[in-house]
């Protein structure tokens, strides 16, 4: 429960129609299982104290005195248990019978929730047993405790704000206007579906879609038990197929037939912070819901089954990566081209390195210019080598220029940069920030006025992990006419860049890219040592793996840095010591900080994720706030 995080479950236990003893000691096994796990919510199916095929048995007394007994003994067996526990079971009010689900912990019974909208279609006779949910809630007496009864009821843990519960019951979420819509504008930020839906083909993924699309739509988690085995087989099939949504993700799913559990750790800080995010979010309208509160004991949760990628940025799955790869450089060279048009510039300008940054700039730019049905010829590649430039980058430089058909120039700069060091009375052996930024600024200077000689425009290198950090010089690479890499981060650089060459159809392309990537990030600004490199970026900035994780937890989701900190370290478990991650975790605060004031004068450039730092954009932050609150939290004995 630390940090919002919440072990949560759907269960299918066995059943036998109308067996309602046999069905409480399967309900307390799953119970008892999942409490063992440290699973603090578990939701069972849609009348699985009886079962759902009971028919006119449901009409039967016996059977609802049954149930009665049957959820007294589940209550009593799992009243040592700090589990908030949802099941359904059939409910006699005011002479009427409910299809109701019964909300309960440690032994006391919270809530009934009554399913509002009762299929009669198909195969399903709800209506020929049960009545719709009234419209206020009430109080009735149900094994020897007084409960609320009712639709709008809220289950709020008092030691965990965001920890607040709803339910609906199967068909509620098949609606066109779902009671979940209400449940979660009122502040339930979990709402937990018991279902008995039966399978048919075609039936799992709608199901599926279904569930994702609610979680999203109403910013929460979605948890959905199913029936599944021991249910009658007269005339439907169960398949006991569970699933659990969040914000539009599948943490977890039982397949149909697998009879297993879908189990999971949802993030209800993440969700409660989205929906502040959201202005469209409605505001929270309780009127009508009551809230009843239980009180669960505080306790670190174990990350180990939420999905916690390395790379937020970069797709899991290799065919989504290659249609990211596909849309993210359509989309930069459909920006580069629109703005091309409207400057009515003849050419594009890109300073090519060698590197990484400016190998997708090339491409974006090659690109635009395809999209145009211009020729290629009119990208204007410049490369500037300089103290520090190798054979190994200035040869792929030429060698990618090449390969794309792009009109190439190369501009040594290096004489220029000197003259100017001497002008400035600065000592050419003297390797510090004005050395470096020297030779920065002169390289955006020659693009510049290549640009104007050429009316062209200068499209920029600069990528988003860089501009987070203030890895840039000032007026110098910091600065172009249109950043189109300004809100891709390196790590995403990276695999677009491989995208390309896996996908390259010309061999000197491939090879040139295939170099690029395997070369170490450098500004390449201090003289090489014996040729290679001698600058490595990420031995002196942090690596950009840790650092576009920070960037995505703290910025995307609103993560706290104790937080950032915890997930960094589930994450890269075995990959970086825990020394290491918090020398870069507190460099990384301590950068983002001081260098807004690079990002508040950044050029144009196009949004092509959920994360920018344009100060047009998503992120306005005064250039002189103080990162103090956010390293005080690092710096907090740790629990």
């Amino acid at each position: 429960m630390k940090d919002g995080f919440i072990r949560v479950a759907a269960a299918s236990p066995k059943l036998r129609p109308a067996d309602c003893l046999y069905n409480a000691a399967e309900i307390i096994k799953t119970a008892e299982a999942a409490a063992s796990r440290g699973v603090r919510l578990l939701v069972l199916p849609e009348l699985c104290v009886t079962g759902y095929t009971c028919g006119d048995l449901f009409l039967q007394e016996t059977l609802i005195n049954g149930a009665e007994k049957a959820l007294t003994l589940i209550l009593e067996a799992t009243a040592s248990l700090e589990t908030l526990i949802v099941a359904g079971l059939p409910v006699s009010a005011g002479g009427k019978l409910y299809n109701c689900a019964a909300v309960f912990f440690m032994g006391r019974l919270l809530g009934l929730v009554p399913k509002q909208n009762l299929p009669c279609y198909g195969e399903f006779y709800e209506k020929r047993w049960f009545r719709e949910a009234p419209a206020e809630n009430t109080e009735l007496i149900i094994c020897g405790q007084s409960v609320p009864f009712g639709t709008k009821l809220l289950f709020q843990c008092s030691t965990l704000d965001y920890f607040c519960v709803a339910a609906e019951i199967c068909e509620d979420l098949w609606t066109p206007a779902p009671p979940s819509v209400s449940h979660a504008v009122a502040g339930a930020l979990i709402i937990a579906n018991l279902s008995a839906s039966d399978e048919t083909t075609g039936k799992a993924e709608y199901r599926r879609t279904l569930v994702s699309g609610q979680s999203a739509r109403l910013v929460c988690c979605y948890l959905y038990s199913d029936a599944g085995e021991g249910e009658s087989t007269t005339d439907m099939v169960f398949g006991g197929h569970n699933l659990i949504a969040e914000n539009g993700q599948l943490l977890s799913e039982a397949p149909p037939f697998h009879s297993g559990t879908a189990e999971s750790v949802t993030d209800l800080r993440l969700l409660a912070h989205e929906r502040k995010r959201l202005t469209t979010y409605p505001e929270r309208e309780s009127s009508g819901y009551r809230t009843i509160s239980f009180e669960m004991t505080i306790k670190a949760t174990e990350l180990i089954d939420r999905p916690l990628s390395k790379s937020p940025f970069v797709p899991e799955e290799a065919a989504e990566r290659g249609r990211r790869a596909e849309l993210i450089l359509t989309m930069q060279a459909v920006a580069l081209k629109k703005r091309l048009e409207h400057t009515g510039s003849r050419c594009v300008v890109v300073g090519i390195s060698g590197g990484l940054d400016s190998a997708l700039a090339l491409l974006a730019a090659v690109r635009a210019m395809d999209m145009a049905g211009h020729p290629r010829s009119e990208v204007l590649a410049v490369t500037m080598p300089c103290f520090g430039t190798t054979a190994r980058t200035r040869g792929n430089a030429e060698l990618l220029c090449q390969s794309l058909g792009v009109s190439f120039r190369c501009v040594e700069i290096t004489e220029s940069v000197k003259l100017h060091l001497d002008d400035i009375g600065h000592a050419q052996t003297h390797y510090d920030a004005a050395y470096e930024n020297a030779q920065a600024r002169e390289r955006t200077q020659v693009l510049m006025d290549i640009a104007n000689m050429e009316n062209g425009l200068v499209a920029g290198t600069g990528d988003l992990s860089e501009l987070a950090l203030g890895w840039a010089t000032y007026n110098g690479d910091q600065m172009s006419m249109y950043g189109v890499n300004s809100s891709v981060p390196k790590t995403l650089v990276r695999h677009l860049v491989r995208h390309a060459a896996e996908s390259a159809d010309n061999e000197e392309l491939r090879r040139a890219l295939t170099d690029i990537l395997a070369t170490p990030v450098s500004p390449e600004l201090l003289p090489a040592e014996n040729g290679a490199i001698s600058q490595k970026t990420e031995e002196l900035a942090g690596p950009y793996e840790l650092h576009d994780f920070f960037l995505y937890h703290s910025l995307r989701c609103g993560a706290s840095p104790g937080k950032v900190r915890r997930l960094a370290l589930t994450a890269f478990a075995g990959s970086f010591s825990e020394e290491v991650i918090d020398k870069w975790l507190v460099s990384f605060y301590r950068r983002f900080f001081a260098q807004q004031f690079k990002r508040s004068a950044m050029p144009d450039g196009p949004k092509i994720g959920s994360v920018t730092l344009s100060p047009r954009g998503d992120w306005r932050m005064p250039s002189d706030a103080s990162p103090s609150l956010w390293l005080a939290e690092l710096e907090k004995p740790r629990k």
